[in-house]
C-alpha cells in the first residue's frame, strides 16, 4: 500500500461536453491532512466527490484515468458502497438526519446489519467522543439532532462519519456555514483525527488550509497547478499562479 491512501494519475472528468477535470495526478499521503484549495468552479468539490465515487450520481458523468485507493482501482474493482463505507463524506451544510441524535450516529452501522444494543451503545459513545461532542450531548441523545446549533450538527455529522470506521474522511469545505468559535472546534477536531484517520479537506479559506493541512493542492480551471507540503505552498510556492492566487490577486 505503501504510504498513500490514494495515487491519482492522468484523472479526467466531464459534465456532459465540459471537461471539469484535466490529467490531475497526485498522491494522498496516508494519515495526514491534505487540503484542496482554489477559487470557485475549479474542480476541488468535483475532485473530492470522485475519491468516493459520489460524482457518479450525477448524469451525463464520464471518467478516465485511474484512482487507486489502498492499491485498487475505485474506478473499476469496487463496489460504491463497499467504497463509501471505508471513505466516509462530511459536507458544507450540516444535514442531520431529522432522527434523534443517536439515530443520527449509528445509521451507517444499521445499514451494516449491526443490531446489539450494547455494541450500538458503544459505537455512539465512541463516534461522539471522537468527535469531541460527547459531553455537549451525553444527556438529549434521544432528541432531534436538528434542535442543535450548526456548529453542533456539523459534529454529529463528523461522528455519523466516525461511526462506521471509516479509513478516509472527505469534508466539503466544513465549516464555511459554521461560526468562528465553532469553525475552530472542528479544526481542532480534524487536527486530533488524522493520528487515525486520512483527511481530504476542501476549503476555500486559505488562513484554514495553513492552519490545519499538512499537504495542499492547488487547483485552477480544472487544472491541479500545485501540490506540496502545506508551508511550502503558502511560503514558497514554484508556480506563479498559486502565489497570485494565495497573496489574494484573484479568487
Amino acid at each position: 500500500m505503501g504510504n498513500y491512501s490514494y495515487e491519482v494519475e492522468n484523472l479526467n472528468l466531464w459534465y456532459g461536453d465540459n471537461q471539469a477535470l484535466f490529467e490531475v495526478s497526485m498522491k494522498i499521503p496516508y494519515r495526514e491532512v491534505t487540503a484542496i484549495i482554489g477559487p470557485s468552479g475549479c474542480g476541488k468539490s468535483t475532485f473530492l466527490k470522485m475519491l468516493n465515487r459520489m460524482v457518479e450520481m450525477i448524469p451525463k458523468v464520464r471518467v478516465s484515468g485511474t484512482i487507486k485507493y489502498n492499491g485498487n482501482n475505485i474506478l473499476e474493482n469496487y463496489r460504491a458502497e463497499e467504497l463509501r463505507t471505508n471513505v466516509g463524506m462530511v459536507f458544507q451544510h450540516p444535514n442531520p438526519f431529522p432522527k434523534s441524535i443517536y439515530e443520527n450516529v449509528i445509521y451507517g452501522v444499521r445499514i451494516q446489519g449491526i443490531r446489539n444494543k450494547k455494541k450500538l451503545d458503544e459505537i455512539v459513545e465512541k463516534s461522539l467522543k471522537q468527535a469531541a461532542i460527547w459531553d455537549e450531548v451525553k444527556d438529549r441523545l434521544h432528541t432531534s439532532a436538528t434542535g442543535l446549533s450548526g456548529g453542533q450538527q456539523q459534529r454529529i455529522c463528523i461522528a455519523r462519519a466516525l461511526a462506521v470506521e471509516p479509513d478516509v474522511i472527505l469534508m466539503d469545505e466544513p465549516t464555511s456555514a459554521l461560526d468562528p468559535i465553532s469553525t475552530l472546534k472542528v479544526e481542532e477536531l480534524i487536527h486530533d483525527l488524522k493520528d487515525k484517520y486520512t483527511i481530504v479537506v476542501v476549503t476555500h479559506n486559505m488562513q484554514q488550509a495553513s492552519r490545519i493541512s499538512d499537504q495542499t493542492a492547488f487547483f485552477l480551471n480544472g487544472d491541479l497547478v500545485e501540490f506540496d507540503k502545506t508551508d511550502k505552498i503558502f511560503s514558497n510556492p514554484m508556480d506563479k499562479r498559486t502565489e497570485d492566487y494565495i497573496s489574494g490577486k484573484f479568487g
